[in-house]
């Protein structure tokens, strides 16, 4: 699909030559930037009737303590790789509000809430996760990539009721160096006992994506996003 390439100071989106009926807002990991993905939209290959608009924001420059307080794009700090605690609950939930505007500015284009997918790679799945579990009105999907749930003691407290059965498909790679396997399965035993039906994909990789992972995603969200009839 021939998309248009659309930037701005904060984000980088592409839009489908159609009116959009569906969105994506695709969050990046540590020290990338929204441009990261933005490669992956043609590999997905979807039908151009989905008429999705992918949304990639950007994330503030802050200093991250693990990297010696280097500044770097990034939507929380991270203090230790250990089970990533203690963890930056404050900026945790500043990004989360950041999706949640995000949301709110594709509602007042005309994309229902129940038509946007919350989508996040590293740090950017686990703001994904943290958003989208909270947000108020019932999403399309969550679509979290070699990461981990954040806040987790928080979670079953303040967990939207509209959003309890919402489709949550979790990437991760055995071998990852970064974010351990065992990290992601572990988030995905807890939302499992939380009630969340998670579809849990595990694949040859370290820190990453594949082809086999870019096809999964690709049906995913047409199973998501295509309009029923």
């Amino acid at each position: 699909m021939p998309y248009s390439l659309h930037e701005s100071a904060d984000c980088v989106s592409l839009v489908p030559p159609v009116k959009p009926t569906a969105s994506v807002i695709w969050l990046h990991g540590l020290g990338a930037d929204g441009h990261d993905f933005v490669p992956i939209v043609q590999e997905l290959r979807l039908p151009p009737s989905l008429a999705v608009r992918f949304v990639f924001p950007h994330a503030r420059p802050r200093p991250i303590t693990i990297n010696n307080g280097y500044v770097m794009r990034a939507w929380y700090d991270i203090k230790s790789l250990e089970r990533m605690r203690p963890e930056d609950a404050d900026g945790i939930r500043e990004s989360a509000t950041v999706v949640d505007r995000y949301i709110e500015q594709e509602v007042a284009t005309g994309i229902a809430a129940n038509r946007i997918v919350i989508a996040g790679f590293s740090q950017g799945g686990a703001i994904a996760l943290q958003a989208g579990l909270r947000y108020p009105q019932r999403l399309a999907g969550i679509l979290a990539l070699s990461t981990y749930l954040p806040l987790r003691d928080s979670v079953a407290a303040e967990a939207s009721p509209a959003n309890r059965d919402v489709p949550i498909l979790m990437c991760h790679g055995v071998n990852d160096p970064v974010l351990s396997h065992d990290l992601g399965t572990s988030s995905r035993d807890l939302l499992k006992e939380l009630g969340y039906a998670i579809d849990w994909r595990s694949y040859p990789m370290e820190h990453q994506v594949c082809l086999e992972e870019i096809a999964d995603i690709s049906a995913w969200l047409q199973a998501r996003l295509t309009p029923q009839n």
